[in-house]
């Protein structure tokens, strides 16, 4: 049975629709196939309710999902608001296809998800890269200098844009209202990779999100910090410097024509949680954070990672100077049933959102001090991942080199050669190769220490790594 346990409706015309939809079920002759019947393939097709011919029609006669997104541009600021049903993935290739041209130079952030590199593939961009500065207390980043972005844009007077992710997959957060102002100062609009920050500026205890900081266009997903269906995302931009009709078109581009009804309704009813009750479920939900980020304190030889800069809801723990093997936390954590969004041998990430209680933060935490002190060993130094610190080498652009005629080469004999595919350590998923980079040491020394950390290294042909797939030639 259809429910709308905190009344939010009236408020949430997508979820309305949803739920109208339940309460009346049509006999259909449209998509899906499975017709709304639960007894071909069973409950995983409960509630897939398709956008058009069930929350509205081909002809888009009630606009639903038009006044969801209306609501949620005002809820941010925003100018404009477009709901993706392909997370924040298709939002960032949506986005490099709406601010610049085939050949056009932007800068971009080495911070950022994978997607935006394959935008850069799909708008034919050129990317210049800039590093985030890193903590050396943890070996983290901590976001892109401003000053930094001056240089590049000083140097590339004929940048169109600059794409950042902020916060970052740890949750350190940067200064985003100082790479909006110099961004402006050369004339280009920021746009900001937020996925990790659906939840900013709805509390005071939480950091503002880029849109109140200046930014121009804010990407974020719903079901990673909000109580929507995996792939909900967000697009919220301003318009003074993004073309409205060309971001419409570049969501168009790259959405699929039969979106979920269920990942649209969730999204809008999450904006409406988050504007009617935001504020007093994040609260509860930070002070258990902090009470947790408290009790692991209390861990000889742990960081917890914390202050100002720091997202409240992010447990980010350095192990190094433990001695454990965060692989092998892991692995009693999952044995308690309870897993976290990652872990390598010196790093563990927890996110915590307004779905989750103090009760259960607090057997997360009781179960990591126990892991922490069954697994401890000698202290190591802090390393942090080489991936921050690799300076890729562009031999090609990434579109070019994407679609050359690539031939497969054992590894050992991939140096000084032009990569043909992405290869990136995930999570977080940030490149350490890309299509037209040449190979070098640092980026195989990169690559080899995410390995013996623990983390999978994905995208690549040869998941394993013995062989490299190279522009021919």
């Amino acid at each position: 049975m259809a429910t709308d346990p905190r009344g939010l409706r009236a408020d949430a015309p997508l979820l309305d629709a949803w739920l109208r939809f339940q309460e009346q079920p049509p006999r259909p002759f449209t998509i899906p196939g499975h017709k709304q019947r639960t007894d071909l393939v069973g409950d995983v097709v409960a509630g897939d309710v398709p956008l058009y011919a069930g929350l509205d029609t081909m002809k888009l006669t009630s606009g639903v999902l038009a006044e969801a997104e209306a609501r949620a541009a005002r809820l941010w600021g925003a100018d404009v608001c477009r709901f993706s049903t392909g997370g924040a993935t298709h939002a960032n290739q949506a986005v490099a296809l709406a601010v610049a041209g085939e050949g056009d130079t932007v800068v971009v952030s080495r911070t950022l998800h994978r997607s935006l590199l394959i935008g850069l593939v799909l708008a034919g961009l050129t990317p210049v890269w800039v590093r985030p500065e890193v903590d050396p207390a943890s070996g983290l980043p901590l976001g892109v200098a401003p000053e930094t972005l001056r240089r590049a844009l000083d140097a590339h007077p004929e940048a169109r844009a600059v794409f950042v992710g902020d916060p970052s997959y740890v949750g350190t957060v940067g200064d985003v209202a100082g790479l909006a102002g110099a961004a402006h100062e050369h004339g280009v609009p920021l746009v900001v990779d937020a996925a990790w920050a659906a939840h900013f500026g709805f509390h005071p205890d939480l950091p503002r999100h880029p849109l109140q900081l200046d930014a121009d266009v804010m990407v974020t997903s719903a079901h990673k910090t909000l109580p929507a269906w995996s792939q909900a995302a967000l697009v919220l931009a301003r318009t003074a410097r993004i073309d409205a009709a060309r971001l419409d078109a570049g969501v168009e581009a790259c959405a699929t024509t039969s979106p979920a009804g269920a990942i649209l309704a969730s999204t809008d009813a999450a904006r409406a949680l988050l504007e009617r009750d935001g504020e007093e479920l994040l609260g509860a939900a930070i002070a258990a954070t902090a009470e947790a980020r408290d009790h692991l304190r209390t861990v000889d030889g742990l960081v917890v990672l914390d202050g100002p800069d720091v997202d409240p809801l992010k447990l980010t723990l350095v192990l190094s100077g433990t001695g454990a093997d965060g692989n092998a936390v892991e692995h009693d954590l999952l044995a308690a049933g309870l897993p976290v969004e990652s872990a390598d041998r010196d790093v563990i990430v927890a996110i915590v959102s307004l779905a989750d209680t103090s009760d259960k933060l607090r057997a997360l935490t009781t179960a990591l001090v126990r892991s922490l002190e069954r697994r401890r060993g000698a202290p190591r130094p802090v390393v942090g991942p080489a991936v921050y610190g690799v300076d890729p080498t562009a031999d090609l652009p990434p579109r070019r080199a994407f679609f050359a005629a690539a031939e497969t080469v054992p590894l050992a004999g991939a140096t000084g050669r032009t990569c043909a595919e992405l290869v990136a350590p995930y999570p977080p998923g940030i490149p350490v190769l890309a299509p037209g980079e040449r190979v070098t040491a640092s980026a195989l020394a990169a690559l080899d220490q995410a390995r013996r950390a623990g983390v999978r290294v994905a995208y690549a042909a040869d998941p394993s790594l013995q062989t490299l797939r190279v522009v021919a030639g």
